[in-house]
């Protein structure tokens, strides 16, 4: 019942002048490649590109931050207990200010964030990506790490000093005036994010007397198990070590960064709809590859039908002949999909050679990353799959309609 079908499907989806496959087999086979080539290489650059965000940018900022409305005294212990939290990895105290950042030639407004020397290296990924000197170089006296860009913008470079002017006003006998010291840059980092141009990194004790502050601190960083959930361990390991005459708050880089986040995700949601727009029209061609078989081979369905050929049987020839592009059609977009995902540098590599231009020059970082996702490639085979298979179904459902003593009779 089987094989008559599926040779009579073969023989249509071959080129009756010996080529592998029909022209109608070959476009149709070319738009669902192209299309789910397309899903495959925008997919996985973009989840590169969010992973990417993510390891840059939370891997600087706070997963959470515990807080007070006053200063949190005698912190030291207060730490002991948060890192007791088999949900909590890190925590250290974290002081951050704004501020303006001067050298002889320019002026910036950055965030001053004063830390713990020896416990940033388990909380943040800065220590990764210092270019020049190192984190341990903030013991030293009246010393700032920079970003590589705020370096380039205020024309500073190791050894030079800057001047560091705080929001917080101190007063004395003669008025009030905004703290300022004068600090020696003794590091410089480059994530190549927007951190480089509004972060600067001082010792938590410098940072303490910016604020006029002894032993205390304004408020304890954690670096949570599991970054999605920061908000409610926070939350929850503030209410542990609060109490009615001191409570303890809690914020999280979802209140910072989530709507970036958000952005991104919502933004692959679009382009993921667009590209399977693209594999819906792919899948006409299949269908429209069906119908015009339908329509050239109407003499030998006539024929078929007449010597006892049944519906089920005519079904599964034009059935068989749309299954076959289909399979090959996402084998070969899933074979050059990441063939090109791969590959993707060096295709830019070799635009910008070309088109002698920096293409990469707007974006955070000189590369393309990208991340293949295997659950996300089989999606888009099944969904392939189904758009195309229905696509093969309409016309071939269409055979048991047709009348062969009419096809016959106009021969």
């Amino acid at each position: 019942m089987f094989s008559l079908p599926f040779n009579l499907a073969y023989k249509y989806f071959k080129s009756n002048k010996g080529g592998v496959f029909s022209f109608t087999s070959f476009l149709a086979i070319s738009g669902l490649g192209i299309g789910v080539c397309s899903l495959i290489v925008v997919m996985s650059v973009m989840n590169g590109f969010e992973k990417e965000l993510q390891d840059r940018i939370l891997g600087v900022v706070p997963h959470a931050v515990i807080y007070s409305d006053e200063s949190i005294p005698e912190y030291t212990n207060t730490i002991k207990v948060l890192k007791e939290n088999e949900n909590i990895l890190e925590a250290a105290p974290y002081i951050s200010l704004q501020g303006l950042i001067s050298s002889s030639s320019s002026s910036k407004g950055v965030s001053i964030t004063g830390i713990d020397v020896n416990a940033e290296p388990n909380m943040s990924i800065i220590p990764n990506y210092m270019v020049y000197g190192t984190l341990e170089n903030l013991n030293e006296k009246n010393s700032i790490i920079i970003g590589s860009w705020l370096s380039s913008s205020l024309g500073v470079f190791i050894g030079d000093t800057l001047t560091v002017t705080t929001s917080d006003i101190r007063s004395s006998i003669i008025g009030s005036y905004p703290r300022s010291v004068t600090l020696k840059v003794v590091g410089i980092f480059e994530l190549r994010a927007e951190i480089d141009q509004s972060l600067v990194l001082i010792s938590h004790s410098l940072a303490q007397k910016l604020k006029g502050l002894k032993n205390e601190t304004t408020s304890i960083r954690i670096k949570t198990s599991d970054l999605f959930k920061a908000d409610e361990i926070a939350y929850k390991a503030a209410k542990s070590i609060g109490s009615i005459s001191m409570p303890y708050y809690s914020s999280s880089w979802k209140q910072t960064h989530g709507t970036l986040f958000e952005a991104i995700q919502f933004e692959k949601l679009l382009i993921s709809l667009m590209l399977f727009l693209i594999v819906g029209v792919a899948s006409i061609l299949v269908l429209s590859t069906i119908i015009m078989t339908v329509k050239s081979k109407e003499r030998e369905i006539g024929i078929l039908k007449t010597i006892g050929a049944s519906d089920i049987q005519l079904i599964l020839i034009f059935f068989y002949q749309g299954l076959m592009v289909s399979l090959i059609g996402i084998f070969i977009g899933i074979l050059f999909g990441i063939l090109i995902t791969l590959n993707i540098n060096n295709l830019i590599l070799w635009l910008e050679q070309l088109l002698q231009r920096n293409l990469l020059e707007a974006y955070f970082i000189n590369y393309f990353p990208y991340f293949i996702d295997a659950n996300q490639i089989l999606l888009i085979c099944f969904l392939s799959f189904l758009f195309s298979i229905f696509s093969s179904l309409i016309p071939a459902l269409s055979v048991t309609k047709l009348n062969p003593i009419e096809i016959l009779r106009h021969e």
